[in-house]
């Protein structure tokens, strides 16, 4: 018997936050080398460049930079993430005239997650402003874009965006966090079921019991979908949101036509290598998680 719907609200926002958590701990240096590399694309050769660089110049901790609010950041985004794709995939049973406890196909569930990206932003979009000011700050400085010495944690960030834009400041690139999600997303859920489909037709099992392994590489390959299709977004996310540090930063269209004007087609791809590195095991760790905590969870409320 399927869980009440706020029972099961509770338990699929609980596993999305337990997956939240392994993702930023298993791939944390690769993200800051990341934001570092879109916004800054000048600075380094290559990611390993990007990497002896930031340990050289600033030690291991500036690859942590930004943990706390990423670590808030994937717990809120992947909490309301898989709260609203559990809520959203209701939605597709109604809307296709299924029962509730129906399995949906692949791409019903790769739907269902690009609708339940749209109220994940909104979790999403603030503490991700602050995580990509702190892995950016080093650059900002020494490009002369901002005043040296200035503090870099978490409540320094967050006391500056309210003293310069209000509340509302926390929302620069809401429209392009969406813009990248809603289609990253189809790709990312997609791209997690077929695979876990894959598997189980070659294992003839049923996809719940599939093992570790091919659960954890569905996971990455997932996430691989995901940052193939909506890398070039996520670079003027980036942008925009580490230089309004500055002053006042264009909207995605401006910036993204500026960056194509002045610079060309490749710093949109810049930091690509280490995010499909990080995208396996973050991922990987993200579903895993998930999954096992939310089957746990599901258990313990069908006895």
């Amino acid at each position: 018997m399927a869980p009440h719907p706020v029972t099961q609200a509770i338990i699929d926002l609980s596993a999305g936050a337990c997956g939240g958590i392994a993702c930023v701990l298993s791939g944390q240096p690769f993200d800051t080398a990341k934001v570092k590399m879109q916004t800054f694309p000048g600075l380094y050769r290559g990611f390993v460049h990007c990497f002896v660089s930031v340990y050289k110049q600033v030690g291991l901790r500036a690859l942590y930079q930004g943990t706390m609010p990423a670590l808030i950041a994937n717990i809120a985004e992947n909490a309301v993430l898989f709260m609203s794709y559990g809520f959203c995939q209701n939605v597709v049973r109604f809307v296709s005239g299924l029962d509730r406890c129906t399995e949906l196909s692949d791409v019903q569930k790769a739907c269902s997650g690009s609708v339940a990206s749209v109220f994940s932003s909104l979790a999403l979009c603030p503490t991700e402003l602050v995580k990509c000011r702190l892995q950016a700050m080093h650059e900002m400085e020494a490009s002369g874009k901002i005043a040296s010495g200035q503090k870099s944690t978490v409540w320094s960030v967050v006391k500056n965006v309210l003293r310069t834009n209000g509340p509302l400041g926390f929302y620069q690139g809401l429209t392009t966090t969406i813009v990248r999600e809603v289609p990253g997303y189809f790709c990312f859920f997609g791209g997690y079921e077929l695979s876990r489909s894959m598997f189980a037709q070659h294992m003839g099992r049923d996809k719940e019991h599939i093992g570790v392994v091919p659960l954890m590489f569905s996971g990455g390959f997932g996430g691989a979908c995901l940052w193939l299709v909506v890398y070039p977004i996520d670079c003027v996310k980036s942008r925009i949101q580490v230089l309004s540090l500055a002053g006042k930063q264009e909207g995605f269209l401006k910036t993204l036509m500026g960056i194509l004007r002045n610079e060309g087609v490749a710093p949109l791809y810049s930091g690509l290598t280490p995010t499909m590195i990080r995208t396996f095991p973050a991922n990987g760790a993200l579903f895993l998680a998930y999954e096992v905590s939310r089957k746990i969870m599901m258990q313990q409320f069908e006895h």
